[in-house]
C-alpha cells in the first residue's frame, strides 16, 4: 500500500494551509517564499488539487477515481467530488469527533475499531450513506482511547 511520507509542515507551508488544520501544532521557523508573479490558471488548479489530496489524505489514483465518479453524477462536479470525499469512512469518523485528525481516523478505521451497519469495517475509503450506522466495536470500547472519549461525553 502506498502512503505519503512527505514532511507535513513543509507541505502545509507550500500549500498555504495552517498546520493545525491537519493536526500538527508546531511552528515552522522558515519564512514562506513570496510568489511575485501571478499564477497561471493551471497553477491555481494544481494547487487546489494538491490541497484536497493533502487535507483528505488520499493519493492521486484515489482522487482520480473519485473524480470520475463525481463526473458521472448529475450536478456540479466540484460539489459532487467534495460530497464523495466527505462520505468516506475515515472522514465520517473524524467529523463525528472520534478522532482528532483525519490521519488518526484513518488509522482507527484501519485497525477495525468501528462497525458500519453492524459489520466490522477496516477500509478507510468505504462510502457511508445517509442512514448508515457507524459505531465503535464492543471490543474497542475497552481501549484507553475510547474510554477517555466516553468520559469526555459524560
Amino acid at each position: 500500500m502506498a502512503r505519503n511520507t512527505q514532511p507535513v509542515l513543509k507541505r502545509a507551508r507550500t500549500l498555504g494551509i495552517e498546520p493545525g488544520f491537519v493536526g500538527v501544532y508546531k511552528k515552522s521557523k522558515r519564512k514562506p517564499k513570496q510568489i511575485r508573479r501571478k499564477q497561471s490558471n493551471y497553477a491555481l488548479q494544481l494547487t487546489e488539487k494538491q490541497k484536497v489530496k493533502f487535507v483528505y489524505g488520499i493519493l492521486e489514483k484515489q482522487l482520480r477515481n473519485t473524480f470520475k465518479r463525481a463526473e458521472k453524477m448529475s450536478g456540479n462536479v466540484g460539489e459532487n467530488l467534495l460530497m464523495l470525499l466527505e462520505q468516506r469512512m475515515d472522514n465520517v469518523v473524524y467529523r463525528l469527533g472520534l478522532a482528532s485528525t483525519r490521519r488518526e481516523a484513518k488509522q482507527l478505521v484501519s485497525h477495525a475499531h468501528f462497525t458500519l451497519n453492524g459489520r466490522k469495517m477496516n477500509i478507510p475509503s468505504a462510502m457511508v450513506k445517509v442512514g448508515d450506522v457507524v459505531a465503535v466495536r464492543e471490543k474497542s470500547l475497552q481501549s484507553p482511547k475510547f474510554k477517555a472519549l466516553a468520559e469526555s461525553y459524560r
